[in-house]
């Protein structure tokens, strides 16, 4: 299929971006396309003007400066994958990295346009929500920061105003304390996960503490397990595996119920994960 007719710009900078963005309410930005083509092609999405924001320099560069690891919006997944510096870092994302789709996918999706979309099943998403992380957004009133718990709103749905863009996240930088966990079950790798955890603790060797659990492919966004989270940090994994409170409907590739015992399985992994895992 072709996609419906539409005007191209090419944006230079952030602020041609954002006044292009302001010119038209309707636009779409075009970053890595791996999953706003598809959407044009097959008419789910017929926005009237594509903005093309692959020029813009500022947004494309890893950064770890006091304590906080910058990520640029256009920072493809592969250069993150490749990169040392985001390995020390923030460890958990380039565990998750080598899952996301297929290497061609990786060379041009982006890592803001993964936060952006907000897939349910995506890998990126549950990671910043169990790091703790932030999403950078510019608009015509300037830029402000919001809190992943904040962000993602529901399905493919975010806090981004009209007229706003993520230019970026930020995640807390890892320390000798620090401890991460990430699991998931797909039926070939490279496809969306059935279901999926990452993990984030920091521990004194005994117990844990800042806990955050977020599992992904089991509803309308990455979700945290409270009460699985106190109980993984008393280091108790059968009460951790009994009070998950997940509630997965059913589709065409799993039942919930075969969902919500697939969480139980990787909670199981990840604890371990958490455990052994040293400084």
């Amino acid at each position: 299929m072709k996609p419906a007719p539409f005007a191209y710009k090419k944006a230079r900078s952030l602020d041609e971006a954002l006044s292009l963005m302001a010119g038209e309410p309707e636009a779409r930005l075009l970053a890595g396309g791996q999953s706003l083509i598809p959407a044009l092609n097959m008419r789910l999405s017929a926005p009237p003007l594509l903005i093309d924001i692959n020029g813009i320099g500022e947004i494309d560069e890893i950064e770890v400066k006091d304590g906080t690891v910058s990520i640029g919006t256009l920072v493809r997944h592969a250069q993150a994958e490749r990169d040392e510096t985001l390995a020390r870092s923030a460890p958990l994302i380039a565990r998750a990295l080598p899952h996301i789709a297929h290497p061609a996918i990786r060379n041009r999706g982006t890592m803001g346009g993964s936060i952006a979309y907000a897939d349910p099943a995506a890998e990126l998403p549950a990671c910043l929500l169990a790091l703790g992380g932030e999403v950078v957004a510019r608009g015509a009133k300037g830029e402000r920061s919001i809190v992943a718990d904040d962000f993602f709103r529901g399905l493919f749905e975010t806090a981004l105003a009209p007229g706003e863009m993520v230019t970026g996240i930020r995640v807390p930088t890892a320390t000798a304390d620090s401890r991460f966990g990430f699991a998931e079950l797909a039926r070939r790798h490279g496809d969306y996960a059935l279901v999926g955890l990452a993990a984030s603790a920091r521990t004194n060797g005994r117990t844990f503490r800042d806990m955050r659990l977020a599992f992904f492919g089991v509803g309308t966004t990455a979700v945290r397990t409270l009460a699985s989270e106190r109980a993984l940090s008393e280091g108790d994994i059968d009460a951790a595996v009994a009070s998950l409170d997940l509630a997965p409907a059913d589709d065409i590739h799993a039942t919930g119920a075969v969902r919500k015992h697939l969480a139980g399985v990787l909670l199981r992994r990840v604890a371990q994960q958490l455990m052994q895992e040293g400084p």
